[in-house]
């Protein structure tokens, strides 16, 4: 009895919650006080719990359905595959007791397959198979009867400790007849479910725990496939969905090996089965999971996952694995005349908050759609509409309108249609309220975005460069007519009013500011990228050091660079093995010594040379150089020249020194890989701070070079992080002499390959919060392609094999005292190879991303 009152208090709490706006965290601590023993987990965590794995207010809506509106049984068929029971028993006893915690039910069904050959291999029986179908004769199934029973068991008893009331049910819900029993003997085919035994199960407040033996109608015990009887369960209660727990955790491509988050049948299905990896046991389970769904109500899935993300798949729009669903064939209009059923249209159309507040009407609009060019894009029912203006001449098209039905999001068909979006169009626009409820998908959508502080709007964008970008921005702020229009249901408060006067956003960047914000304590970016220059000469390139991962980072970008080439690679240990990975000319290492750069300086050989060697090597390869009055440029990747005080080198970190002061030099000293992240990641609050900022950076252990040591021994990283130079590190002395603030820093080493990631921890002298301090950093770096600025804290996974740096988290103390930002960053490109193309691009007159791609964007985090 204590058991329901703790899950029904739940469910009451979390409905009451909603119901009167009050924050869940806040009602669910009342609940909590309800007399319950330890050995229940508390409603508070569980609903807590439940709540952390939900990212926005679309997917707490989705939850709250599938919570309240389904009886117990129809919330889930979960089949588990009998190598979960056996390695992944707690995490799957975790999962289960949770959603028994909140008040949910699903039917539970378990496989035993693998247990089964190691028992009969134990007792000398060899497994038979026909046609992939165990044959089973009377030994196998007495194996094959007490292998289920004491997994069954297993699985119920690890319940029962976590206080979960779970119901063992071995028998009697399947009933089958021979598959063939001459050929395969003891194994069935399911022709009837008897629902009594598991509606009892959860009438009594118990998961039902089944196994798929079936029986005969004489009694006789039968195996049956565990995935098929999962599929007559779910014809049985029509769930919303049926997961299929597995070790791989979805399908993937058999070509790339790339999961495939979402297979919609009624689009996908004749396409999928023409794929040459989609065969065997993959095209089968594809065959009969279409034939259940066939059977179930488009709202039903199928899902197939790990154990680990069983409450993400089930409680959140992005879900894990693979997600399989019969969805609608999509289909495309470019006039009125072409939708068959206009009722159907108009109905979408009402959707429009314009339209629903009497702004415009349905004909109007109707009639405006006849003077324009646009492409319609939608599912058969018209569950979503989208409708792209400006589809044909030169101006960017724009999504005017993204009309979606509550199901529609649910059932995730916007994703269907974007998608579509993006195949028919390389570059769009749109335009969000930023109170939109589904603010965050639009986001997730975008590459770059812009907000409107003063109206509430947001502009996004993909596929634009930087100067077709800054040119909507420009629209955007003092054209009316952009700013009004564009329609995407939700929950919304329209503004329609232009001002000149609005906060600048951050171009590249997806982020945005509310109307109630403060406006940004600095200027914009004072120190714009030099973009669009007219040099085509083609520059020569030496590049001294070129084994090491730099220069090989280096020469692949130089391969894919409009008008450089190399024209020497110099390495002692590869001297006359030929340069692979470039593919512009032959070219064979050298091993240049001091009269080779000599006689190549003096011969105007070279446009620019570049030293990728270690510390303290290259000064008399730089004498070399001068001693003949050459006219080349040098790059220098080492530490030697960071800290020149005679002026004649030039600290190249573009974002934060002078860009013509760089663009004039001829010689560059490349920065640090920490010490470029962490003086990205401190200079826009360098007014603010009271006292040293410290740094903790770690870093891949490929920051340790080529050559062996204890910081790059992947058997010393494996589970391990290393410190090392706990004071006085150089990064620290370069950090404090070109920020002019003193800094600590400790440096450390993973076990990850390539990548670092920095938390700086910055005291403040005033008072600001995370959206002021976001707010700064955004207007700092507008423009910056190698820089991007996100609320979110990045991950170091998520920069590695990137081309720039990633800023975000914005924790802000409770004094607002203090701010921790957290900055990645590619120790082998933007900490390296990036950035010293970056300068030869500045040195040479070419534009200053040439050659680098444009790859970190927000969906990466």
């Amino acid at each position: 009895m204590l058991r329901h009152q703790t899950k029904f208090a739940a469910r009451a709490a979390v409905r009451a919650a909603v119901k009167a706006n009050v924050p869940l965290a806040t009602n669910v601590v009342r609940t909590a006080t309800l007399p319950v023993t330890q050995r229940y987990y508390s409603t508070r965590s569980t609903v807590v719990q439940l709540l952390n794995n939900i990212g926005s207010k679309r997917e707490v809506e989705q939850y709250l359905k599938y919570f309240t509106s389904v009886s117990q049984q129809q919330f889930a068929v979960i089949k588990v595959g009998g190598a979960i029971i056996t390695q992944q028993l707690p995490e799957l006893a975790s999962c289960l007791a949770f959603l028994y915690h909140v008040g949910l039910y699903p039917i539970v069904l378990h496989g035993t397959g693998p247990q089964i050959n190691d028992i009969l291999e134990n007792e000398g029986v060899e497994p038979q198979y026909e046609d992939g179908i165990r044959i089973t004769d009377e030994k196998t199934m007495s194996v094959v009867r007490k292998c289920f029973l004491e997994q069954n068991l297993r699985l119920v008893t690890a319940l029962e400790k976590m206080g979960v009331h779970a119901r063992p049910i071995t028998a009697g819900v399947f009933g089958a007849e021979y598959l063939d029993k001459d050929k395969y003997q003891l194994v069935g085919r399911v022709n009837s479910v008897n629902k009594a035994p598991i509606e009892a199960s959860i009438a009594a407040g118990a998961l039902p725990i089944l196994t798929s033996l079936a029986e005969t109608p004489s009694g006789q015990i039968l195996n049956v496939n565990a995935d098929i009887a999962a599929g007559e369960l779910a014809r049985v209660f029509e769930p919303l969905k049926i997961v299929y727990l597995n070790e791989k955790g979805g399908i993937f491509n058999g070509n790339t090996g790339e999961k495939l988050s979402v297979i919609n049948l009624d689009e996908e299905y004749e396409d999928l089965l023409k794929e040459s990896w989609v065969k065997y046991g993959t095209k089968l389970k594809i065959k009969e999971i279409r034939d259940l769904l066939m059977h179930l109500p488009r709202s039903s899935s199928v899902a197939i996952i790990n154990v680990d993300d069983l409450q993400k798949e089930l409680f959140t729009d992005s879900g894990a694995g693979t997600l399989i669903r019969r969805g609608y064939k999509l289909v495309t209009k470019q006039s009125l005349e072409e939708f068959a059923n206009p009722d159907l249209l108009r109905s979408a159309l009402l959707r429009d908050p314009a339209i629903q507040s009497g702004e415009v009407s349905v004909a109007s609009y109707l009639k405006e759609l006849e003077n324009t060019s646009f492409k319609a894009f939608g599912d058969e029912p018209l569950e979503v509409l989208a409708i792209v203006k400006d589809v044909n001449g030169g101006k960017i098209p724009k999504l005017d309108k993204l009309l979606s039905s509550h199901n529609g999001w649910l059932n995730n068909v916007t994703d269907n249609i974007f998608n579509s979006l993006r195949k028919d169009f390389s570059k769009l626009y749109w335009i969000v309220n930023e109170n939109d409820t589904n603010l965050p998908w639009y986001f997730s959508k975008s590459q770059g975005s812009f907000a409107s502080r003063m109206n509430g709007d947001v502009l996004f964008w993909y596929g634009l460069d930087s100067a077709e970008a800054s040119q909507l921005i420009k629209q955007f702020e003092t054209d009316n007519s952009l700013t009004k229009g564009a329609s995407f249901n939700g929950t919304q408060k329209r503004s329609f009013h232009t001002s000149t006067n609005v906060s600048r956003g951050f171009l590249g960047v997806r982020s945005y500011s509310t109307k109630s914000s403060p406006p940004p304590l600095t200027t914009t970016n004072p120190n714009p990228p030099l973009r669009n220059t007219t040099n085509t000469n083609i520059s020569r390139v030496a590049l001294i050091g070129a084994r090491g991962y730099t220069g090989q980072n280096l020469i692949h970008m130089i391969d894919t660079h409009p008008y450089m080439e190399l024209s020497h690679v110099s390495s002692r240990e590869l001297k006359g093995t030929k340069l692979e990975g470039y593919s512009k000319a032959e070219i064979t290492y050298d091993n240049l010594q001091v009269e080779d750069i000599k006689k190549l300086e003096a011969e105007n050989a070279v446009d620019i040379w570049v030293m990728a060697l270690p510390n303290g090597v290259c000064k008399p390869f730089v004498e070399a150089i001068e001693s003949v009055a050459g006219k080349s440029k040098i790059i220098d990747l080492s530490a030697d020249y960071r800290f020149d005080t005679t002026g004649d080198w030039v600290y190249g970190l573009p974002e934060l020194n002078d860009r013509a002061t760089i663009a004039s030099a001829t010689k560059i000293s490349n920065p640090g890989c920490y010490a470029t992240g962490a003086q990205v990641a401190i200079a826009p609050l360098k007014e603010f701070i009271s006292d040293r900022p410290t740094i903790f950076g770690v870093s891949g252990y490929s920051g340790a070079g080529t050559k062996p040591s204890p910081k790059n021994d992947t058997a010393l990283l494996a589970n391990n992080l290393i410190p090392y130079a706990l004071t006085d590190h150089i990064h620290e002395r370069e950090i404090s002499s070109q920020l002019g603030q003193e800094v600590a820093f400790t440096p450390h080493v993973a076990q990850w390959f390539q990548g670092i990631s920095h938390t700086i921890s910055i005291p403040l002298n005033k008072k600001l919060t995370s959206r002021e301090i976001r707010n700064i950093y955004q207007d700092r770096y507008e423009g910056e392609q190698l820089i991007t600025v996100t609320g979110e804290a990045p991950l170091v996974k998520d920069i590695s094999g990137k081309h720039g740096i990633v800023i975000g988290g914005f924790g802000v103390n409770s004094k607002q005292d203090r701010v921790v930002v957290i900055a990645t960053i590619d120790n082998l490109l933007k900490g390296a190879s990036t950035q010293c193309l970056q300068n030869m691009n500045l040195m040479l007159g070419y534009d200053e991303y040439a050659g680098i791609p444009d790859d970190v964007t927000i969906s990466d985090y």
